[in-house]
């Protein structure tokens, strides 16, 4: 045996070991340790012992082929672990480095393995260090052939990591020798002196892609850690919704593919984009008539107010953000990823054409202002209109033509437009300390203490606080302008919390700064007349501000439209402030186009990512990116298209409203999610960013939702509308993604927590509930006994599709776990609520006790065994049968009630070939799993299961030719698909057990499907009562409120059948009958116990009356129930260990065969019915 503790010394404890290895190795045996299951080791080390080989002697160079015996053990075709010889040639001159080629095969008894490079040293010391070489599996189809040294890999499962020869330690401070070989592509680990694949805590690991910040490599799996040696690895993949979807994996291999991506830092990326969104025109033409309407206090409130929602939405966006990796879209990646793609695709859809038509507002602002200045000198080019029409088209194009030159030249323009509109800025307030006679006439006399104080408080006109506020509020948006592109961040988790919530300081602050400062210098009105000033005893009597300062300008008092300049009326009042004008206009336009800018890209990204995910399948072309930086060139024309479009109309005075609505909606769902995120308590929500609170991001929600509908109630409703309507589609389409959204936390914690509470609440008659546990073996091996189940089970109670699965190896559990989320994906793909349970058992009816036992959970646990009849019975083993009646018996000791579903063409359809096979691994019935399932075979590596073969609905008939009996069970398994009919179910029910005979046609009939068929009702009961029999069941079946259409009462059931009939089934049962008359005592005690379903004379004779009255009702049932669509009747029962299962399954036999599709029901004799409120 090999000690896998061994020491790198020849001193160390674990010297003796590595010895008796080498002397192993050099004998010729395979060597197999026990923790390096799944990988090919070569053992590698200076022979340093006196067994080894006399190479060891001669410089390490080479090692001689042996000549010993040949490996004991498996070999190559038997196992796929093998452990080889390699010599580590060690160069006598000491100069060649671990990327020297030289190198040196050694060929064993089992393959020849490439040996490593030759290494610097001498073959003594630490060089007798023992390391493995991890190669690719050997083939055993290619057994005896050279290990190819260049195979390809992935990460560490298939060994080809770049690692130079080092230690490095991990944070339990152990350390990790690497080494790596540069010609044979090998990857030597020891893990705390250990040589194992079991492997250390690794950020690699843990990686969903290779791009884009690092290697993506596979830890060893627990099969290949565990599973026996000559037992084949496990074909591992994502475990726990890791996998990528395709988009995703597409991104993935785009991110790595692209060398030289352009990508942003904190500052560029986000800070830059956010402040010049956030400083808009409202800055330079806006800001002072706000202040002179709602007046300094009343400004600074609604800055303060814009702001305070802002920045709880900041917080909210950098919780999210820190929340994990973040690729490009966004808000709609932010919302998507925390709330699932129901809101996140509607929302992403609308912030994404919301950002379109952004573009158009900025840009025709821009050309409003360039306009006028044109209209100023008399340099109109047509009239007005046609002018913002002209401007703005040329504007878009060149902005066009910035966002496809790439990232970078568009991250210049926005830093060249951040330098104007901060010198825009500074030149205001520099232009408001300087003092100019020639601009008081104009209303700016300098700071001074009387107009702040009279500015201070609101004077509106024609507007109220909140009209004011809306006209405000969508200067304050824009905080996402950093986080749309965050594809196109180096590090998104710091650069969106802190560039973001610094924007909101930044540009807060300057608002709040022209607030007061524009308040403290400017009056609200003025004339501009330089002869409006005041003699100096006159200013004694001034009650205003100006008056005081020597101008009147009372006439503006009684004549409103008289003056054009001060606070209120004077929409450029900060340009006549500032040092030089010009510069203003300069700012307006930075605002403009910087602003107009990052709605162009973020539009595109937006939109590029929320198609990538496939959310809206028309919508796929837009998804491709080109170039380095994936640039969503389609995306960009796109948006140029609706932004011209919009730009063209030229009047967005009423789209403005909808699209600060639908920035608004934005902001509520990122809020809402936070909210949500925490609320579901889900293990994966941990931000790093801790700065936020589940209750304030509830709040910022709903301010939100307040201030929607305070700038513009219609427009709010319409937004609601437009985001609910996309919300149905995206649900009713289901789109096939998981993203692990709180949504899925928040339904599992409401399950577990009703679950819990459900278990704590007793069972109560009027909430009873039919839960079936169906035997169907594969979901889609039985469909007619699948489909008619779920008919009266589906909204009303719990259906689990059982499936026991025998074998005649050891159990592949994997594959039973791949087994069971690949069906229950088949089984919701077709619409069918249940849930499907197999399990592994050494019998049929040890499988069927672990499920009456363990499946459901709390109250939510089956109550019904539902099974299918076994129309073969008579052909196979009789144990069969034994196992299929001892299962009815185990229900009703479970205290489960039991149903028994019989079609005369039968029910198991698996052995049909075509595309409809129910089988994934065969296309043949195995006839030794009988009624249950498919065979069960091993499925062996290469094999594929093809979900989508799989998901084909069971209503699709296969295309290879049937004969005429497996056409006719192809047909009858589909008849439970189509609507029935006017037409009729008849419950026969002869025997009261609990109700169960009843509620189960009852809840049938509510079905769509069933609901036009009339229930008719079969009771026993003798001939001179039958008129009061009737009246009986009709009072009580009133009571129970349950339509019928008639009653009939059968006097004649105990009639003796027809001696034909009962000949019939004399011959049925004479080869199964134990005849113990016949011979010895001991000889028929000893056959009996060996075949304990045999049936004796005595039990015979005792159960003829029964034996005669199951004959007599199915002679009744073709009389009566020939026609009807289904037939639900009481299932007769049999005395455990008295009746055998012989005559039993004879009984059951013969009372239903040649019949319309009849259910056998028996409940569990507790009631199920009552008539009481």
């Amino acid at each position: 045996s090999v000690d896998n503790r061994r020491e790198g010394s020849s001193g160390s404890p674990g010297a003796a070991a590595a010895r008796s290895t080498t002397a192993s190795l050099s004998a010729g045996r395979n060597v197999f340790l026990p923790d390096t299951v799944s990988h090919v080791y070569s053992c590698v080390g200076a022979m340093s012992a006196p067994t080894s080989a006399p190479s060891a002697a001669a410089g390490c160079d080479s090692l001689a082929p042996d000549a010993g015996p040949k490996p004991l053990g498996p070999t190559p075709s038997q196992s796929r672990f093998q452990v080889d010889i390699v010599a580590e040639a060690a160069g006598a001159t000491g100069d060649k480095s671990p990327s020297s080629d030289a190198s040196t095969t050694a060929p064993s008894s089992d393959a020849a393995a490439a040996a490593p490079a030759g290494g610097s040293g001498a073959c003594g010391g630490e060089e007798a260090k023992g390391r493995f070489r991890v190669v690719n599996f050997a083939d055993p189809s290619e057994a005896g052939s050279a290990a190819s040294p260049e195979a390809p890999g992935d990460g560490l499962q298939n060994g080809d990591t770049v690692m130079s020869e080092t230690s490095l330690h991990s944070s339990t401070g152990g350390p990790h020798h690497y080494h790596y070989d540069t010609h044979t592509h090998t990857y030597y680990m020891r893990t705390f002196g250990h040589n194992t694949i079991d492997a250390v805590p690794n950020i690699d690991f843990y990686r969903q892609t290779a791009a884009p910040l690092g290697e993506k490599l596979i830890r060893p799996t627990l099969s290949e850690l565990h599973d026996e040696l000559d037992k084949e690895p496990f074909e591992d993949g994502f475990a726990n919704g890791d996998e990528l979807t395709p988009p995703e994996e597409a991104a993935a291999k785009e991110a790595a593919d692209n060398k030289g991506v352009v990508k942003f830092g904190w500052v560029k990326g986000v800070l830059v984009r956010c402040m010049l969104n956030i400083w808009g025109v409202m800055l330079f033409i806006r800001m002072s008539w706000i202040v002179g309407q709602a007046g300094i206090a009343l400004a600074c409130l609604i800055v303060a107010m814009a702001t305070v929602v802002t920045t709880i939405t900041g917080l909210s966006t950098s919780a999210i953000a820190t929340n994990g990796f973040v690729r490009g879209g966004g808000a709609y990646y932010l919302i998507s990823r925390s709330l699932g793609p129901e809101f996140g695709g509607s929302i992403g859809l609308i912030f994404a054409f919301a950002n379109a038509v952004a573009v158009a507002m900025y840009v025709v602002g821009f050309a409003e202002t360039v306009a006028e200045l044109l209209a100023g000198v008399d340099a109109n080019m047509t009239d007005e209109l046609n002018d913002i029409r002209i401007i703005g088209t040329i504007t878009v194009i060149l902005l066009l033509g910035i966002s496809l030159a790439g990232m970078e030249w568009e991250a210049k323009a926005q830093i060249f437009l951040l330098i104007v509109l901060i010198t825009a800025i500074i030149n205001y307030f520099i232009g408001s300390f300087i003092p100019s006679a020639s601009k008081k006439p104009l209303g700016y006399f300098g700071y001074d203490g009387a107009i702040m104080w009279e500015n201070m408080g609101p004077d509106f006109r024609e507007e109220t606080f909140f009209s004011v506020f809306a006209i405000f509020f969508p200067a304050a948006t824009g905080i996402l302008a950093g986080a749309n592109i965050s594809g196109d961040l180096s590090d998104p988790q710091l650069a969106i919390p802190r560039g973001t919530m610094l924007a909101i300081l930044i540009t807060g602050i300057v608002y709040l700064g022209v607030a007061v400062s524009t308040g403290s210098c400017i009056v609200r009105d003025a004339t501009g007349n330089l002869n409006d000033t005041v003699s100096s005893q006159f200013m004694m009597n001034c009650t205003d501000a100006a008056c005081k300062l020597g101008y009147d300008f009372s006439s503006c008092k009684s004549d409103k439209t008289a003056c054009r300049y001060g606070l209120q009326n004077d929409f450029q009042v900060m340009s006549m402030v500032s040092g030089f004008g010009p510069v203003i206009t300069a700012g307006i336009f930075s605002a403009t186009l910087s602003s107009a800018l990052a709605s162009l890209v973020s539009a595109p990204k937006v939109f590029q990512a929320l198609c990538k995910d496939n959310i809206y399948p028309g919508l796929g072309i837009f998804a491709k990116g080109y170039g380095k930086n994936n640039e969503p060139l389609r995306g960009y024309i796109l948006t140029f298209v609706i932004a011209l479009a919009f730009i063209l109309i030229a009047e967005l005075n009423i789209i403005a409203p909808i699209i600060s609505n639908f920035f608004l909606a934005s902001y509520a769902l990122i809020n809402f999610s936070v909210f949500h995120a925490s609320l579901a308590n889900s293990p994966g929500w941990r931000p790093s960013f801790k700065y936020y609170n589940m209750w304030v991001s509830l709040v910022g929600a709903i301010l939100c939702c307040v201030v929607m509908f305070v700038i513009n109630w219609w427009a709010a409703l319409m937004t609601n509308v437009i985001v609910l309507g996309l919300f149905i589609y995206v649900s009713y389409k289901k789109p096939d993604v998981n993203w692990g959204s709180s949504t899925q936390a928040l339904t599992y914690h409401q399950a577990l927590t009703h679950t819990l509470h459900l278990s704590g609440v007793e069972d109560h008659i009027k909430n009873f509930r039919p839960q079936c546990l169906v035997m169907t073996g594969y979901p889609n091996s039985r469909p007619a006994l699948l489909d008619l189940v779920h008919s009266f089970t589906k909204n009303v109670g719990l259906m689990m599709c059982g499936h026991i699965r025998t074998g005649y190896r050891r159990p592949n559990f994997k594959e039973l776990a791949t087994d069971q989320a690949r069906y229950q994906r088949w089984l919701l793909k077709n619409e069918t609520k249940a849930f499907y349970t197999p399990v592994f058992a050494e019998d049929m009816r040890q499988g069927a006790q672990y499920l009456l036992q363990a499946a459901g959970l709390g109250r939510l646990k089956p109550n019904t065994l539902v099974l299918g009849f076994k129309n073969d019975w008579r052909d196979g083993d009789m144990m069969n049968v034994e196992t299929y009646i001892s299962m009815i018996h185990d229900s009703f000791d479970f205290q489960f009630g039991a149903v028994i579903l019989r079609l005369k063409e039968g029910l198991d359809v698996s052995h049909i070939q075509g595309p409809g096979n129910a089988c994934p691994h065969t296309t043949r019935f195995h006839a030794g799993v009988w009624g249950l399932g498919c065979a069960f075979q091993s499925q062996r590596k290469g094999q594929i299961d093809n979900d989508e073969q799989l998901a084909v609905k069971h209503k699709k008939s296969p295309s290879v030719p049937l004969n005429v009996s497996d056409q006719r069970l192809l047909e009858a398994s589909q008849q439970f698909l189509k609507k029935q009919g006017k037409g009729t179910v008849d419950v026969w029910w002869l025997f009261d057990d609990g109700g169960l005979t009843l509620l189960i046609p009852y809840l049938l009939t509510n079905k769509k499907r069933w609901k036009d068929c009339k229930i008719r009702v079969f009771i026993g009961g003798k001939i001179n009562r039958i008129d009061h029999d009737r009246r009986a069941m009709a009072t009580l079946l009133s009571k129970f409120r349950i339509d019928f259409s008639d009653i009939n009462v059968l006097g004649d059931i105990n009639t003796k059948p027809k001696k034909e009939h009962v000949s019939a089934f004399e011959e049925m049962i004479e080869p199964y009958r134990l005849k113990e008359d016949d011979m010895e005592q001991e000889a028929a005690e000893r056959l009996k116990d060996s075949e304990p379903w045999r049936i004796t004379d005595n039990e015979l004779e005792l159960y003829r009356a029964k034996t005669n009255r199951q004959i007599r009702l199915n002679e009744l049932l073709k009389e009566h129930s020939s026609t009807a669509n289904l037939i639900v009747m009481s299932l007769p029962l049999a005395r455990k260990g008295a009746v055998s299962s012989a005559l039993y399954m004879a009984w059951l036999e013969v009372l239903s065969k040649e019949l319309p599709p009849i259910l056998l029901v028996r409940g569990n004799h507790q009631s199920v019915l009552t008539f009481y409120s």
